[in-house]
């Protein structure tokens, strides 16, 4: 017999909105729950987890969104050693299947609702583990009302019925993110387990950057299935932080909590950073955001038009940092860095580095010439490799230096700027073109909300250019008044042959574009053109 759904303990109070004097809580929608509560569930979980057969070095995926069981479910890894695999909710087809295999997953924790498409896409012998939808998630997403299915062991019914682990098993990985997969399959990042030594080195960094503190407050409006705002929650954990959890990023409510919890540190990426600059001005004025001392921001670039846009209106309390899932942060700057140099995502800090080179030379590139970005960890990272993928891993390190495929320069006084992807660069005639720089050309021109520009395949110069565009409401814009506005600002070869208005470009949550999903249309025989203007 499966274990029932237990209600998970909550605390709904309009007097505690504000934090109160009580005991640190982690917040998600009207409920509210101690640290010290979801702790303790959350050792009770692992010992849930041990007996569905999840020991030492076993991972396990997490396919939910943001709520107070995904922080739960994560914690209850570190007392058996088992590793927790966040997952991309999105992730519904070939990208899932292969993430449960890739991964090795012997259990899965999935919301209700997403039951069946896990169901559908893992592998044999996988346990499945049912995680209710609390209201705030079904709110948000518009699920309407979500019932338990009844057929698998539930969160609560596991928490309920065990009692808490407390030993913490000291020989496994710290655990795995996925690749994001924006231009190939997700790759499953592996990272090893740190001394006690280095990871008071690393969450003293992550103290410095994020802007955390013990008994602090902190909000998260990014999906926890990402690095950074993971982590980001375990830190904030491990100092015992108020923590509030958004379910979905919505720019008012974002306001609302920044002034009732009076939230003190948050991180975002740049799109939360223009949803809230198009709210009305009489809007964005009615809120008290004066609590915030930091904002950090990554994960995607950011307009220096934007950032400075930010700063202004909260104050010099921008940070941003540059990294990815394999090396960790390695570069960052403050609000007085980036007004200085527009447009640099930061220097060296807490003993990292990053060195540019020639792509295909290897050699090391002066000051102002762009090649492949290399960086080395702050003092203390965990080394990492890709699941399966060794070799693959050995690829894009040189000398303890390593790549998450993006290009680059830094200036004379040793700021770094990214100016595209190796992925993304296009071979037009023999001809290289970066297409972010034409990208932030076409985010200048009246009317546009987003693009994408990439290559496409093309019998007589190997590659060509094409623009997807998304505009704002009300706009209009031609083919021809695209290319001519990017013939005027940059080089004739930039132009871009095919142009495209799309409603809706396909970016992740943190910012990124699916530009696979973009090509894809390009790589099919009957691929068409009809909505070319």
């Amino acid at each position: 017999m499966k274990n029932q759904a237990i209600r998970k303990p909550t605390v709904r109070s309009d007097s505690l909105e504000a934090g109160g004097s009580g005991e640190p809580r982690v917040w998600s929608g009207g409920r509210a729950q101690t640290v010290v509560e979801v702790k303790a569930r959350a050792a009770r979980l692992a010992a849930g987890l041990r007996a569905s057969g999840v020991g030492p070095g076993d991972r396990f995926a997490i396919v939910m969104r943001n709520e107070i069981a995904f922080l739960e479910a994560t914690l209850a890894a570190a007392p058996i050693g088992a590793v927790p695999v966040p997952v991309n909710w999105h992730w519904m087809g070939s990208d899932l299947a292969h993430l449960l295999r890739d991964s090795g997953a012997k259990a899965v924790i999935a919301h209700s609702d997403l039951i069946g498409a896990v169901v559908a896409q893992a592998p044999e012998g996988v346990v499945v583990i049912e995680a209710e939808v609390p209201a705030e998630v079904a709110d948000a997403y518009g699920l309407g009302d979500v019932r338990a299915t009844g057929r698998y062991d539930t969160l609560d019914g596991l928490i309920a019925s065990n009692e808490p682990i407390s030993v913490v098993t000291d020989q496994t990985p710290m655990g795995v993110i996925y690749t994001s997969g924006t231009t190939g399959l997700p790759k499953g990042v592996l990272r090893n387990r740190i001394s006690v030594e280095d990871q008071a080195k690393v969450l003293k960094a992550s103290m410095g950057l994020l802007g955390l503190r013990p008994g602090g407050k902190t909000l998260l409006p990014a999906p926890l299935y990402h690095a950074a705002p993971n982590n980001h929650a375990l830190f904030a954990a491990a100092l015992d932080m108020d923590i509030t959890i958004m379910p979905k990023f919505d720019p008012v409510e974002f306001l609302r909590l920044v002034e009732s919890r009076r939230i003190e540190s948050v991180q975002m990426v740049p799109t939360m950073f223009t949803r809230l600059l198009r709210l009305p001005t009489e809007v964005r004025k009615s809120f008290d955001v004066s609590s915030l001392q930091v904002i950090v921001h990554a994960a995607a670039p950011c307009a220096p038009e934007t950032k400075k846009a930010i700063i202004d209106w909260f104050g010099p309390i921008v940070r941003e940092y540059y990294g990815g899932s394999e090396v960790g942060p390695f570069v960052m700057c403050d609000s007085a860095e980036a007004l200085a140099h527009p447009g640099t995502v930061g220097k060296p800090r807490f003993g990292s580095d990053v060195r540019i080179l020639d792509m295909f030379t290897g050699e090391r590139l002066p000051a102002g010439t762009p090649g492949v970005i290399y960086g080395r960890s702050v003092e203390g990272w965990p080394d990492f490799t890709y699941i399966g993928n060794d070799a693959e891993r050995r690829e894009i390190e040189q000398d303890g230096y390593i790549t998450v495929g993006d290009i680059g320069y830094v200036d004379d006084d040793g700021y770094l700027y990214l100016t595209d992807r190796v992925s993304d660069m296009v071979i037009s005639g023999g001809v290289n073109i970066y297409p972010a720089e034409i990208e932030a050309c076409l985010m200048r021109m009246d009317g546009v909300a987003d693009v994408a520009v990439f290559g496409i395949p093309d019998d007589e110069f190997g590659e060509s250019l094409a623009a997807h565009i998304e505009l704002l409401p009300g706009a209009e814009a031609t083919a021809g008044a695209v290319r001519d506005f990017v013939a005027t600002h940059l080089a004739r070869y930039k132009v871009p042959r095919v142009v495209v208005f799309d409603d809706d470009l396909p970016r992740d949550d943190s910012g990124k574009l699916f530009k696979r999903r973009l090509r894809e249309q390009y790589r099919r025989p009957t691929a068409s053109t009809e909505r070319h203007r």
